[in-house]
Parts: structure tokens; C-alpha cells; sequence
């Protein structure tokens, strides 16, 4: 099995706060020895990268997904695409993702009733090499109640977006079972609202105790996750009663509940999907979306909740990952790396606590040997220009990745030019 051995870099191993020079041997398609220093590994035949001290870390980890998301300004826009577009769209935007150094995605929810084999089917064609783009956990579309996000209908007009409508516990039990028929890997329900469909529904539940248990039982027997949309307080405690251990948002936790999912931190995963309620509030002017219309949707007052909560998160080591809802005209697909700069401004992380957030913990949540530079793990490795650890921002900036590596195989290949760059650089610093 054909080896390569990653000489003169610089690691960052998805866990410790600090680089570390070194070295990194893969076998195959996995990762066989780490090393600290120069001249530690010997492997004879290897195929030698000399990186040329910049950062090897591994390859970013979108816990939030939503890879059929088609960059609209709203969510019906999504539901008027065909799904033969869609399926194309959804290729273009896997790409995209990879491109941008996103090996690993975690679904937070496909597109509607009528599209919900696509999720599947591109993690299949993309696992079968027939297509690039990186490893994905596929998700049911939202499985929402009446009158719910994702709800798009009227009583005298039939409209979809990326809702799976059910109500009553009967409902909730089929739409899961049919989507755990159709080989989806998580499921995903909206215990709350939120303001996208209705001023002040993030505070509300929009779904009720029997509905949400009929949910976790199918998820429990069928062995997928269940991850669910939950930004009002009550929405996190049912989740919490059930079972549920991958909530995202939690905006409107409270102190009690932050207290509960504290001490359940060891199974806990969560995320705020942060940037559409950035950039919605701040930077969608351009889509008709003024500061007095952000106000009208509550945003201003939603993010003062989300960092507020995030800020306790942090401080009570519960795993939080950064990223989330792109996919929107304003916060397009590509552009999920920012959320760790969102992490580090606004919620008090470090830029390399952000890091561990979209690598190690989110490769946790994947529940593979990814996220990691360690042996054993599978080689979804980035080699970066500088040192994410210090400056998170970077990694927005694709001509920062040198290379690009999924499952052991180049999707981007060393850039010789830029690290003949840096060589250069570094022989001149020496000769100072």
C-alpha cells in the first residue's frame, strides 16, 4: 500500500491548543504514524511532501450542513426547484464544500417531502468516487408540524421549501420511519419555531411531548440520530428529556437548562449556526433586508441571546461547533468557515478552540476516525499558509489551502509553487 510522509511541517492535530513541528506518515488512505521534529519517521518508497512549515491540520468538519440549499433569499425559492435541478445543485454545492476544505459534513436537514432521496443518494455517488465532494452524514428534509419552519403553505395555495409536514404522533412516527426507509443517516425535527416564519416563534414550541418521543423512539430503534432545531428554552428541555443530544441553537436556553445540558455535556453536541443570523442582521442590505426589517425579525435581539448562551457553553465546556445555515443568498455555501471567526469575536473563544470545534468535536459528531491528525484516522488532511491557531480568519480564504487531501487521495494537490514561496522565505529569514 503506497505510503506518503508529510516532512517540515508545522501540526496542528485537531485537539491541542498549540502547533507542533513535525511529521506525518499515511498508509493508504489512513493516517499511520505522527510524529514530533524533523527526521523522526523513516519510511523507505514513501512519496515525500516537504510542506515547507505550513500547517497540516485536518480537513474542517461542517456540523450544520445543508448541502442542498441552493444560496436563495428565501426558502420557498428552494421548494420551486425541480428535483432533477436540484440533484445538480446539490453536486455543484458538495464540490463547493470540498473546494473550501470541508471533508466531512453533517447534515442538519435535506429539502422537502418530494426531494428526501437526495441527501441519500449523493452521500452514496459521492462515496462511490463518482463524484467529488466530502463524506456525508445524509438528513431527512425538517420534519415539521403545522404552521412550523418549514411550513410554506397556504389554505388556498400548496407550497414547499425543506419541510416534511406532520402532525400528532402517528404522523411524526410514519415521517421518520419513511425517512429511515430511504437511508437517511440523522433525523431531524423542529421542536420550536423560529422568526423566519413568525415574529417571536423562537421562543415557542411547535411541537409537543408525545410528538417528540414518537420521534426519538424511531430514531432509538432504527439506530440514526435525531438531531433536532430548538431555539426556545422548553424546545431544549424536551430534547433533553428524550434523549436528544445534538440540539442546535438553544438561543433562549436559560440558566437551569444550561445547568441540565452542563451535566450532560459528555453526550452532548451543539451549535448555533450563527452566521445567517449575522449576516441577516447585518450585511443582507443588498436582498432588500435593512437594519429596520432585521429589527422586525427580531434579530438583534435573537443574537444577543445566542451569544449570551454560547458565551456559558464555552465557560462550562459543553461541545459547541461552529457553522451552520448557509446556504442563503447573504451567508452563501463556501463561506462556513467564518463561523469560527464568529467564535472567536463574539462568543470568547480562541481561534484555536474554534478549531477544535470544526475538527475534533465535529469528527466526534460524525461519529468516524475524522477531525483528527492522529493514527488511526483517516487521512482528510488541509495544509495551510499560516497558522490557523493564531489567526482563524485564513482559513476563508481557499488560495490559504495548499492542499487539499479526502481519504488519502489529493482533491487539491500541493502547491508547489507557493511552498517553493515559502522555502524561499524561510532560507532568507535564516540568512539574516
Amino acid at each position: 500500500m503506497a505510503q506518503t510522509l508529510f516532512k517540515n511541517v508545522t501540526i496542528f492535530d485537531g485537539n491541542a491548543k498549540r502547533t507542533f513541528a513535525g511529521e506525518v506518515l499515511l498508509q493508504g488512505n489512513l493516517i499511520k504514524k505522527v510524529a514530533r521534529g524533523k527526521g523522526k519517521i523513516r519510511a523507505n518508497g514513501a512519496t515525500v511532501v516537504d510542506g515547507a512549515g505550513a500547517t497540516l491540520m485536518p480537513g474542517l468538519v461542517e456540523p450544520h450542513s445543508h448541502v442542498c440549499y441552493i444560496d436563495s433569499t428565501t426558502l420557498p425559492e428552494i421548494g420551486r426547484l425541480s428535483p432533477e435541478e436540484h440533484m445538480v445543485q446539490a453536486l455543484d454545492n458538495a464540490r463547493t464544500m470540498l473546494d473550501h476544505g470541508f471533508t466531512s459534513l453533517f447534515s442538519a436537514a435535506g429539502v422537502g417531502y418530494n426531494k428526501l432521496r437526495i441527501e441519500p443518494v449523493l452521500r452514496d455517488v459521492i462515496n462511490a468516487g463518482r463524484y467529488p465532494g466530502p463524506r456525508i452524514k445524509a438528513a431527512s428534509p425538517e420534519i415539521v408540524s403545522s404552521g412550523g419552519l418549514g411550513d410554506e403553505r397556504m389554505w388556498h395555495m400548496h407550497a414547499e421549501s425543506v419541510g416534511y409536514i406532520a402532525d400528532g404522533a402517528d404522523e411524526v412516527r410514519k415521517a421518520c420511519r419513511l425517512c429511515v426507509r430511504e437511508g437517511v443517516d440523522n433525523l431531524k425535527i423542529n421542536i420550536s419555531g423560529d422568526e423566519f416564519c413568525q415574529p417571536g416563534q423562537s421562543e415557542k414550541i411547535t411541537y409537543f411531548d408525545a410528538e417528540v418521543a414518537a420521534a426519538a423512539e424511531v430514531a432509538r430503534e432504527a439506530d440514526v440520530n435525531l438531531i433536532t432545531h430548538a431555539r426556545a428554552d422548553k424546545a431544549v428541555r424536551l430534547a433533553l428529556k428524550h434523549g436528544i443530544n445534538i440540539i442546535y441553537h438553544a438561543d433562549y436556553a436559560t440558566n437551569k437548562t444550561l445547568d441540565m445540558l452542563e451535566a450532560k455535556k459528555k453526550d452532548i453536541f451543539m451549535a448555533p449556526a450563527f452566521g445567517i443570523i449575522y449576516t441577516f442582521a447585518h450585511e443582507a442590505a443588498e436582498w432588500g433586508i435593512t437594519r429596520e426589517v432585521a429589527e422586525s425579525y427580531n434579530m438583534f435581539y435573537k443574537m444577543e441571546h445566542t451569544v449570551r448562551t454560547y458565551k456559558e457553553v464555552r465557560k462550562r465546556g459543553i461541545r459547541a461547533m461552529p457553522g451552520g445555515d448557509y446556504g442563503f443568498a447573504w451567508n452563501p455555501i463556501g463561506a462556513n468557515a467564518r463561523d469560527m471567526e464568529h467564535f472567536v469575536n463574539l462568543f470568547g473563544y480562541s481561534p484555536a478552540e474554534a478549531l477544535i470545534g470544526a475538527t475534533k468535536w465535529a469528527g466526534e459528531l460524525m461519529d468516524m476516525n475524522v477531525g483528527m491528525v492522529k493514527e488511526g484516522y483517516l487521512a482528510d488532511l488541509l495544509l495551510v499558509d499560516g497558522d490557523p491557531t493564531k489567526d482563524v480568519s485564513i482559513m476563508q480564504d481557499t488560495d490559504n489551502l495548499l492542499m487539499i487531501m479526502k481519504d488519502g487521495a489529493y482533491h487539491r494537490a500541493p502547491n508547489e509553487i507557493a511552498l517553493a514561496k515559502r522555502r524561499r522565505g524561510a532560507a532568507a529569514a535564516a540568512a539574516e
